[in-house]
């Protein structure tokens, strides 16, 4: 068990790596050569520019400004000048609901951070009951951190009602701001739907299941059955076709001409000697050839393949998936058809919103309607299997995390465990860092596994991966660290002890596990949100990118890696911590300062990332918030039983009745939230969109819509091999217009004002860029116009 002594250890390991990764930020981010990992976003929305071509070329790579160096850390308050409507306009409602999280976690905590420790912290201090124990069994472990928990109270005492009334005045606290804050939300997505502007989306339902008819292809299919049943508003559709296989052909290309430039540039810089290449496995063995033409030979047989597979699609029947984007002449029309149903089979015509077209995951378009769920089924299996598979890790953390306990079982480790800076190091800090690496790739494995579940848009698959995620935390890092600690460090006193004694012990071992948490918070929420600034991953790409394949402009453009607010890893870590505040809050609250300290040091840069860098995939106004909402009810539900359970052990009879009543009520409460505002997340009102279309009419009176809905979601299968051919025309122009820029590739922006970080945000854009990311490769990246292509 983690002492005083550990968590300082802790607390200063990662303290001094939260401010190394600050200081090498602030250093960084000045440097012109690093502008476009750190001002991704201004690059991309046109407000920075290159000056690539004027100035001293040493100015190109150095800030030789020693003013920029005493102001250092003036990107904090830079990061705190934009409002929240700023925002909304240059990055989106998700980015601004994402960033309420935080200050909705502020707000919650800080009040019962003050409270707590001035009112229970006082009373559990008063307790006698851990160094009764102690005394009476040396078996029990415990520290001075502990102390100041619930475990300390007497059993029996009338003390518990100083934590009762406080678990009653948190909860309603925190209901409170949770409605305030759902309502805000609410507004702001609203505001942000009544005002935007024009989209191929507010006309067009998307349609799954088309049933087959003899003699009718499933376009003429479609066609029949929306002028038979939405005659007056039914303008245009367009069908799917399952270009997977040509995608990866797509794929194979890029990757190959990313090697072809690599060599081409090689040959340029060293004209003396053609550059030659392996042709077997990885290019590490086989035959040597000249890499040139070796490349040259692949990207042209790859170019036929392509050209065949697209004619092949064309032609082929069973290559029209029985799905639809269904368009109509005004959104009146799509809202009808979108929330309604459109057979009395209820198993086919099945028609909801479509996505925005950058949003839609076009892969799984081509998945069978009927093997759904079936894919589910063996998802939620597959999900079951994992949680359980990582408890064996879990079991290990805590193992580092409880090294008294373990002894018990281990003795021979204790010469090694019982130096000082190695007990030290393993239990104030290397539980919570092994945890965090275990938890690495987590994000990302439940993020293909909500890929093949069959979901369509981006932002859902992100939702479920967020889901799943969430699950895990709550599973195996906030109950298996609880379960498996106690195990550990009780095991002992639950062999040599009746049965009945064991809930009790249970039940004060419960608190103890506060210590692991704090270490934990330290490493994920101190020093990793830090790292998340530092962008050292993203740096080192883009720079060994612009050493080796770029060309052009475009393709320095192409080499930055701007991100997103990650909502499949960070929202479930979120949610973890509101957990751990709300359990913790009348349990042990000196938890609370750690998590108030991630809190407020994540806001600061999260705001910073989501103004300067980070570039969304796709807008869903909000809609991740429901989720948000029910994890911190159940967190609270979670909060009471445990309370419940503990109190029971506690012999409080008199004052543990009464908590029976508060799930109760906080689940009622999430009905009645859940009853008033979610509509606004799964319908979109008839009334607004009558509004918007009368208003549209009178404004343009002769907008031809079926011309500015044609192409809108046209498969990118589609796109014509002679637009191919004429981007790479450009793009060799761009190469002959850059002749000079080659000579210092590896420059980026000059230093620029400060006030152009934050000044003149960017309007919102109505050009689609949809980088057909798991189908098609950056080259084949493909811009969707409010009237088609590009």
């Amino acid at each position: 068990m983690a002492t005083v002594e550990d968590l300082a250890v802790s607390a200063v390991i990662n303290i001094l790596s939260a401010f190394a990764f600050l200081v090498a930020f602030a250093l960084l981010r000045i440097q012109p050569i690093n502008d476009r990992v750190y001002f991704s976003k201004w690059y991309l929305n046109g407000t920075r520019k290159s000056n690539a071509r004027s100035g001293n070329i040493v100015r190109k790579f150095v800030n030789l400004d020693i003013m920029t160096y005493l102001k250092f850390l003036n990107w904090m308050p830079e990061a705190l000048k934009m409002s929240e409507e700023q925002i909304i306009e240059h990055a989106g409602v998700d980015s601004a609901a994402y960033l309420r999280i935080y200050l909705l976690g502020l707000k919650i905590f800080v009040p019962m951070a003050f409270l707590a420790i001035l009112i229970l912290v006082p009373v559990n201090l008063s307790g006698t009951t851990l160094a009764t124990l102690s005394y009476l069994r040396k078996d029990i472990i415990y520290n001075s951190i502990d102390k100041l928990s619930i475990s300390n109270v007497t059993s029996g005492s009338q003390r518990f009602w100083f934590h009762l009334f406080m678990a009653y005045l948190f909860t309603m606290w925190t209901c409170f701001l949770l409605y305030k804050e759902y309502d805000a939300i609410v507004r702001m997505r609203l505001k942000f739907l009544a005002s935007q502007s024009r989209c191929v989306d507010q006309f067009t339902v998307i349609v799954r299941n088309v049933p087959s008819a003899s003699g009718r292809s499933v376009s003429e299919n479609v066609e029949q059955f929306f002028q038979t049943n939405h005659p007056n508003h039914y303008l245009t559709h367009q069908v799917v076709y399952n270009g997977n296989k040509f995608a990866k052909l797509v794929r194979r290309k890029e990757r190959l001409q990313n090697w072809l430039d690599y060599y081409q540039l090689k040959f340029e810089r060293h004209p003396d000697a053609r550059p030659t290449a392996k042709m077997g496995f990885l290019g590490l063995c086989g035959k040597k050839v000249d890499a040139i033409n070796f490349y040259k030979r692949r990207v042209e047989q790859l170019e036929k393949k392509i050209i065949t597979e697209r004619q092949r699609i064309l032609m082929d029947a069973k290559a029209i998936m029985p799905v639809a984007f269904v368009s109509f002449d005004s959104r009146w029309g799509a809202a009808v058809c979108a929330q309604t149903q459109q057979s009395k089979n209820p198993t086919i015509w099945l028609t909801g919103w479509a996505p925005e077209p950058r949003d839609v995951y076009w892969q799984n378009l081509a998945i069978p309607f009927v093997s759904l769920s079936i894919r589910k089924l063996v998802i939620g299996v597959s999900v079951f299997a994992l949680i359980f598979f990582y408890m064996i890790p879990i079991a290990f953390v805590q193992s580092l995390a409880n090294l008294d306990g373990l002894e018990k079982v281990a003795p021979f480790l204790r010469p090694v465990i019982e130096l000082k800076v190695i007990k030290s190091f393993l239990q104030g800090f290397l539980p919570g860092l092994a945890l965090k690496i275990f938890l690495y790739f987590l994000p990302a494995i439940l993020l293909v596994m909500s890929k093949v579940e069959g979901y369509i848009a981006l932002s859902k698959l992100e939702r479920k991966a967020a889901d799943k995620y969430y699950y895990f935390m709550l599973v195996n890092v906030f109950l298996g660290s609880i379960i498996t600690g106690t195990a550990f460090q009780q095991l002992h006193s639950f062999i040599h002890q009746p049965p009945t004694e064991i809930p009790k012990t249970i039940g004060v071992s419960i608190p103890m596990k506060a210590t692991f948490f704090m270490t934990y918070i330290m490493v994920d929420g101190w020093a990793g949100i830090a790292s998340e600034i530092l962008r050292l991953k993203a740096l080192v790409i883009y720079h060994l990118k612009n050493m080796f394949l770029v060309k052009t402009e475009r393709d320095r453009e192409h080499a930055m890696d701007p991100g997103s607010i990650g909502v499949p890893e960070n929202l479930p870590k979120l949610q973890l911590y509101f957990l751990l505040g709300l359990v913790y809050a009348v349990v042990s609250p000196l938890l609370l300062p750690f998590i108030i300290i991630f809190f407020g040091f994540a806001f600061l840069v999260y705001r910073h990332q989501i103004i300067n860098v980070y570039d969304q995939e796709y807008e869903s106004a909000a809609a991740f918030w429901p989720h948000v909402h029910g994890r911190i009810i159940a967190s609270l539900i979670i909060s009471h039983f445990l309370l419940l359970g503990l109190l029971s052990t506690k012999k409080a009879a008199d004052s543990t009745p009464l908590l029976i009543v508060l799930p109760v009520l906080t689940f009622w409460f999430h009905k009645y939230c859940k009853h008033r505002f979610e509509p606004a997340f799964r319908r979109y009102p008839l009334e607004e969109a009558m509004a918007k279309d009368m208003a549209e009419r009178e404004a343009e009176p002769d907008l031809n819509l079926k011309a500015y809905l044609a192409d809108a979601y046209l498969h990118p299968v589609f796109r014509a091999i002679e637009d191919i051919e004429m981007g790479q025309v450009r793009e060799a122009e761009e190469v002959r217009e850059g002749e000079e820029m080659r000579a210092d590739k590896n420059e980026c922006h000059a230093e620029s004002p400060a006030t152009s970080e934050l000044s003149s945000p960017s309007p919102p854009r109505y050009v689609y860029h949809y980088d057909i990311e798991s189908s098609y490769p950056t080259s084949y990246t493909q811009s969707y116009y409010t009237t088609g292509y590009a």
